[in-house]
Parts: C-alpha cells; sequence; structure tokens
C-alpha cells in the first residue's frame, strides 16, 4: 500500500491477472429519489430527466453509437461536482463527465446510462498569472477563450484542436487533445501544470502543481497519469494552464501538389532539412473541394493535394526559412506555393482548414473520422493504403491531417441509413488503424480511444501492457464506475451498435 496524492491509496495485487466488473446488459436506473436530491445539490434548473430533453445528450461528436443518460447534472462549482459524485457513489451509480460533447470516439457516451455531469457552467477564467505566464482556469471554458483573454499581453494557449472554439478544457484534458500546432508546441500534457479532481467517490484533490506553487512537484507524475485518462480516473474541475509567448512573426504557406505523395515526401524534406513549422498540415483533392465549395477561398480543386506550412517565430530569419520551404516544394514537383499576404489572409486559411470537417456535410450524411498515427515516412504508404481501402469497400474517404506528426485523419464516408455501409465503414475504419500499428505507429494521436476503439488497443498492447493500464485505473478508481465501458477490450457490449428505442418527450 502506498500513499498517492493528497489521500488516494494505492492497492495493487501482486497477482498479474485482472477480472474485469461485470458488463451490464441493460440500462442503468436512476431511482426517482437520486434524482430529487441531485436538484436540491444544483437546484432543479440544472437537472434534465425528461427524454427529449437527454436527447442533446446521447452521443458526441462519434454518432455511430448512441446511449441516453439517466438524468444530466449541470453543476457550478467543485463542491456541487463533488456533492454529486458522492451521491451517485452511495447509490453505486456510474458517473459520466462530459465538457462540450466535440470528442470523435465515443469518449462521453453513457454506455449504460447514469449520472452524467456535463460541466458546461462551470465557465470562469478564474485568475490570470502573467508575471508566471499561466491560468486558473475552470474545466467549462472554451479552448479559444483562453486566448482571447491574454492576447492582448502578447501570450497564447498552444494546443489548438480543430474544435477549438467549442471544445473545452477539462474535455482536452481527458483526451490529451492536439491540434494543428502541436508539432511545434506540443499536446495538451505539455500545457497543463496542474488540475483540481473530483475522484469517483467525491474526494477532491489537486494533482500537480497548484496555482500558488513552483512547478517542481515531489514524488509521482498523478497530473501526467490524469491527463489522456478520458475520464476514468476523475473529473476534473479546475485547471492550471501555461501560456507561451506569442511568435513576433508568421508566414504562412500553402503548396499545391498534383499528387499525395509529393506533398507527403515534402513534410519529410522539410523537417530533414532542420525545419520545424508550427504547423504543417495537408489536404487531398475530395477534402479540398468540399472546403472550397463551402468557403470559397480560392483553393485549387483540381489539385491532387495541399500543402499548409506555417512558420513562426523571431522574425529575423524567417524570409530565409520561407525561401527553402518553397524551394523544398519545388523540388517535390509544387506546381505553385503561395504565400499568405497579411494576417487577414493567414487566418481564413486557418478558418477554412479548421472547419473541414464541417465541409463533409456536402458530401454525406456521415462520416467516421479516425486518427491513426505512423511515421511521417510512411505517410505515402499509409496514404495508398487508404485509397486501397476505399476502392475494397467501395466508399469515399478524403483526407486532411497533421501531416507533420504522421497524426492522419482519413474521413469514412457512409450512409448510416444504410446498415451494409455502417459495417464496411467500421471494417474500413479498423483496417486503417491496423496498418498505423503494423507500420509503426498508433490507433490515436488526440481523439482518444472512447468506446470506438477499445478493441483496437489488444492488436497494439500486449496483455501485461492493459493489464498494468487497468490496475493504474483501480487505483482512482477501484469500483471502476467512473465513464465505464471505455478504452479497455471487451469493454463494448453487442448493444453498442442496436439503434435508440423511441424515447417518449
Amino acid at each position: 500500500e502506498a500513499q498517492v496524492g493528497p489521500t488516494v491509496r494505492l492497492c495493487i495485487s501482486t497477482s498479474s491477472g485482472y477480472t474485469p466488473p461485470v458488463q451490464h446488459t441493460t440500462p442503468v436506473v436512476v431511482p426517482d429519489s437520486v434524482i430529487a436530491e441531485l436538484r436540491t445539490i444544483v437546484g432543479a434548473e440544472n437537472v434534465l430527466s425528461h427524454g427529449h430533453e437527454l436527447l442533446v445528450y446521447e452521443c458526441d461528436a462519434y454518432t455511430l453509437e448512441k446511449h441516453l443518460p439517466g438524468v444530466v447534472v449541470l453543476p457550478r462549482t467543485t463542491a456541487e461536482v463533488a456533492a454529486v459524485v458522492k451521491l451517485a457513489a452511495q447509490h453505486e451509480l456510474p458517473v459520466i463527465p462530459r465538457g462540450a460533447g466535440t470528442s470523435l470516439s465515443g469518449t462521453v457516451l453513457a454506455s449504460t446510462g447514469g449520472v452524467m455531469i456535463a460541466l458546461t457552467r462551470m465557465n470562469q477564467i478564474l485568475s490570470v498569472d502573467f508575471a508566471n505566464r499561466r491560468a486558473l482556469v475552470e474545466a467549462g471554458v472554451v479552448n479559444a477563450h483562453v486566448t482571447a483573454a491574454v492576447k492582448s499581453r502578447g501570450l497564447f494557449y498552444a494546443p489548438d484542436p480543430s474544435s477549438q472554439p467549442a471544445c473545452t478544457i477539462g474535455g482536452n484534458v481527458g483526451t490529451n487533445s492536439g491540434g494543428p500546432h502541436t508539432l511545434k508546441y506540443g499536446v495538451t500534457t505539455n500545457h497543463v501544470l496542474g488540475c483540481e479532481v473530483v475522484l469517483p467517490d467525491g474526494e477532491v484533490v489537486w494533482l500537480g502543481t497548484t496555482p500558488e506553487g513552483g512547478e517542481d512537484v515531489a514524488g509521482y507524475d498523478l497530473r501526467g497519469a490524469f491527463i489522456g485518462s478520458e475520464g476514468m480516473f476523475g473529473i476534473a474541475t479546475r485547471v492550471l494552464v501555461r501560456l507561451v509567448r506569442a511568435p513576433q512573426a508568421f508566414k504562412t504557406l500553402l503548396g499545391i501538389f498534383e499528387s499525395v505523395d509529393d506533398a507527403s515526401q515534402t513534410v519529410s524534406d522539410i523537417i530533414s532539412a532542420g525545419i520545424v513549422p508550427g504547423a504543417l498540415e495537408m489536404m487531398d483533392q475530395m477534402i479540398t473541394q468540399a472546403v472550397e465549395a463551402a468557403y470559397h477561398f480560392g483553393f485549387p480543386t483540381d489539385a491532387g493535394a495541399v500543402l499548409i506550412v506555417e512558420l513562426d517565430g523571431l522574425a529575423a530569419g524567417l524570409e530565409e526559412q520561407a525561401a527553402r520551404v518553397q524551394e523544398i516544394c519545388r523540388r517535390n514537383k509544387s506546381r505553385e506555393v503561395r504565400v499568405a499576404k497579411d494576417d487577414a489572409e493567414r487566418a481564413e486559411i486557418w478558418k477554412c482548414r479548421k472547419r473541414a470537417f464541417g465541409a463533409i456535410g456536402r458530401l454525406s450524411p456521415n462520416f467516421l473520422t479516425q486518427d491513426g498515427v505512423v511515421p511521417r515516412s510512411k505517410l505515402p504508404e499509409i496514404m495508398r493504403f487508404i485509397r486501397a481501402t476505399s476502392e475494397k469497400h467501395g466508399l469515399r474517404i478524403p483526407n486532411v491531417f497533421h501531416a507533420g506528426d504522421g497524426n492522419i485523419h482519413p474521413l469514412i464516408l457512409y450512409d448510416e441509413r444504410d446498415p451494409t455501409q455502417v459495417t464496411r465503414a467500421v471494417q474500413a475504419g479498423e483496417e486503417i488503424l491496423e496498418k498505423c500499428v503494423a507500420l509503426g505507429g498508433s490507433v490515436t494521436g488526440e481523439h482518444g480511444i472512447g468506446v470506438e476503439k477499445a478493441d483496437m488497443m489488444a492488436r497494439q498492447f500486449t496483455p501485461d501492457d492493459l493489464d498494468a493500464m487497468k490496475l493504474l485505473r483501480r487505483v482512482f478508481d477501484p469500483t471502476q464506475r467512473c465513464n465505464p465501458h471505455k478504452m479497455f477490450p471487451g469493454a463494448k457490449r453487442c448493444a453498442d451498435f442496436a439503434p435508440r428505442k423511441q424515447i417518449a418527450a
């Protein structure tokens, strides 16, 4: 038995075996008496329990699987979150933390119902420490709002998921979100110093650097363990984020290529030349056509691929770097390289890139997004495999991805009204992820595992690896009620793909 955090205790058996809890086969019923107590804790206006109210919370941006929670609670303080969690623990009810619902892998799915705790009303930036370049924010603060609050002082919050105008800091912590500028600035764990957490029994602890303390923290890095745990270790309520000095200047280039292979080779050559751009993003022809139809930026719709290269840093030397990037593009047969002429054009390029997923509605009623990772040198190979997979399953698969760090985002287009298309879409996604692992990569770069990729974990990790992960989870959540049925093989149930029954209003 070892001390973990302020009062969390670690009790791990010496046996290497692990027996998961019995999976529920029917939704957990939240008793009316519990719902009444929840109204007392947070106020009746902050409790949703009717069928038509719960529909909003039946899924996240991974819409293939849908389950209604038993009740949704919208607390405004950490004390309210703790009281709700304690009540759920007393009645042995699952708790599911949720932010804005922009996650793409079913991370916040209420797989068997239970008490969903939506943190979107905890949306205050509590303090900004300009001297030490950090800010204390509530978990429901929208990502983009942090940068907006400190921009006038020449600072910004670096992680920038494509859902940045909507996603919340707490959700980013849950899946260790990245974004286009991950290549140079890193992901969420590189920019979160500490966080306040409500454990599954209702105890409130602080992990990592405290708002008043220095950055060095003794003992285990429980902050690092918590980030990316997808809500299975507890619920983050306040987060201490690191702020970064904004670059002095930018150069944003748009390389236009006849083929994805040429654009992919350009990515490798730029990095090999010792240039580390702020971002290196690629879009293939199909996604470029959809984006252009939606936003009319002026992207060439006949190009095989476009490459967005953003250089940032000190103004001195940036022109030279831009010239080197243009030369590398030309060497790889780019037919044109455009340079954003001002901040407005740069912003327009990024607006188009970050809204690419939204443009998919012009192509298909539904899409399944993967986010496997491969070494940069393997980008041409995985793109050829994706094309072959598209042909094999008879489904269109446009691509938009973080080429700089090999984080691909194939968008598998399908119509959920056709069961055969659903089956083929799921199979295509699994085959692409299997290929990523075979090429030395990973099944996820930033979207997390959730319910979507739970069974894929066994393709990447050994049974011993998975046992170690499960044991770590039990340190934080011995009864495994916090966001259950996620991440681990066997967590999905045969009912996961069953259509939702009609719920009366």
